[in-house]
Order: C-alpha cells, then sequence, then structure tokens
C-alpha cells in the first residue's frame, strides 16, 4: 500500500522555523544594541572626565594669567585711546559704537573678563572708565551666568549724568543675539540684560567675541592687523587656538 505524503504540514515546519530563526536573529540584535548602548555609555564617562580635566585646566591656567592681565591693563592706561581704537578696528564691534559711543570711550582706560572660579557657569566683562562728563560710574560691569533654565544676565545699572543719556541706550526689539545695527549703541547692548532660554541664543555674540576675540590680544586690533579670515573661523567655531593660547572652556563643551 503506498503511503500518500500530506504536504500541506510540511510548509507549517517551515515556518516554525523560520520563527525560532527570527527570534535567535531578534536576541542577537538587542544583545549587540545593549552592549553598544554600555560602550556609549563608557565613552561619555570618560569623555566627561575629560571635560572636568579640561577645565580644571583652564581655571589653573586663569589663575596663572591673571597679574599679567593686570600688568598688560596698567600698560593700555597709558596708550591714549586703545581700547577705542580696538574696537573700531575689529570688523564686528565697531558695528557697534555710535558716534556718541566713541566719544564716551576715548574715557575707557581698561576692560577686563573674568571667568567664574567654576569655568563653566559663566563670567562677567567689565569696562572701567576715567572721571567724565557722561555718567557716574567708573565701572560697569555685565555678567552671564549659565543655568540649567538659560543664561542669565545681570548688568550695572548706569547713572547717567543730568542731559546725558544716550537717547538708544535703551533696550529694543531685537530676535535672538543678532548685533544690533550701527544706529544702535554699545549701551543698548550693555543695558539687554533678557534672560536667553533657547538653546540657539544661549550665548551673547558680542560677549562672545570680547571675551574669546578682542580680550586674548587687544593688540592685533590696536595696530589695525587683524586676519578676517581668521575671525570668520573663529565665530564658526572652528579656531580653538586664539590669543596664544587653548580656548579650554570651547574644548570642553566640544569634548561633551
Amino acid at each position: 500500500m503506498k503511503i500518500v505524503e500530506d504536504k500541506g504540514k510540511k510548509p507549517k515546519l517551515a515556518e516554525k522555523s523560520d520563527d525560532q530563526n527570527s527570534d535567535v536573529i531578534d536576541e542577537k540584535l538587542v544583545l549587540s544594541i545593549e552592549k553598544l548602548q554600555e560602550m556609549q555609555d563608557e565613552l561619555e564617562k570618560i569623555n566627561e572626565e575629560a571635560s572636568d580635566k579640561v577645565l580644571e585646566v583652564e581655571q589653573k591656567y586663569n589663575e596663572i594669567r591673571k597679574p599679567v592681565y593686570d600688568k598688560r591693563n596698567d600698560i593700555i592706561k597709558s596708550i591714549p585711546d586703545f581700547w577705542l581704537t580696538a574696537f573700531l578696528s575689529h570688523p564686528a564691534l565697531s558695528e557697534l559704537l555710535s558716534e556718541e559711543d566713541q566719544k564716551i570711550f576715548k574715557h575707557l582706560t581698561s576692560l577686563e573678563v573674568e571667568d567664574f572660579k567654576d569655568v563653566k557657569s559663566g563670567y562677567s566683562i567689565s569696562f572701567n572708565f576715567s572721571p567724565n562728563p557722561y555718567f557716574e560710574d567708573t565701572k560697569i560691569t555685565k555678567t552671564f551666568t549659565f543655568q540649567d533654565e538659560g543664561t542669565k544676565i545681570t548688568a550695572t545699572s548706569i547713572k547717567w549724568k543730568e542731559g546725558m543719556g544716550i537717547p538708544n541706550g535703551v533696550n529694543h526689539e531685537k530676535k535672538g543675539n543678532k548685533r544690533p545695527p550701527t544706529e544702535e549703541s554699545f549701551f543698548s547692548w550693555f543695558t539687554d540684560t533678557q534672560q536667553k532660554d533657547d538653546v540657539e541664543e544661549i550665548h551673547d555674540e558680542i560677549a562672545d567675541i570680547i571675551k574669546e576675540d578682542l580680550w586674548p590680544n587687544p593688540l592685533t586690533y590696536f595696530n589695525n592687523d587683524p586676519d578676517e579670515e581668521d575671525f570668520d573661523e573663529e565665530a564658526d567655531g572652528e579656531v580653538i587656538e586664539e590669543g596664544g593660547h587653548i580656548n579650554y572652556f570651547l574644548l570642553a563643551i566640544s569634548i561633551v
């Protein structure tokens, strides 16, 4: 008697075999992804440690540079219109000074940029003036504090002498951290303390330029010898060495 095969059973066995293979592949894929995530977590931990070390180095060298910056400021005070000339020679900052600002900047004797003790927490920019007919203050400071919810900005409330307040030295509506147009004043930027919450706007463009480009080597701009190509690269975050020393803060951020 000839036994007739039940051909309908074979596909079921094949289907079962395919399901088993699929389960094995899925398990291997899950295990591979889990192992990959473990490696990424390990790399992230190393990056965080590297960032902390870089910031420690920056803090150390900030202390070493401080007395040199102080001596430099003392020398600059003996050079007439040094900071005015440096600002006017800068391809970006020159747009910030109105004619009235330029008159006031003739009384600017020194500029100071100081990181917080915890470098990644923020910094301040101070402008020191000789006695002048425009305002009572001899020192005005703008401070940038980096917080989880955004950048907190504070600034000295300028005590203008009677009749000397600059009309355009008040806050104007502007989008993001775009440079103010030429007709606006340096003081409109200085008095703008609107908190920056958007990730793309967390840094103040003007403050960054002063801190990262002008402050490290203002002599370059006083001598009217800026390399605009280098400045453009730096503005795009491509240049990490400036003013004779490495920008460790940017390096730390790029590591994380």
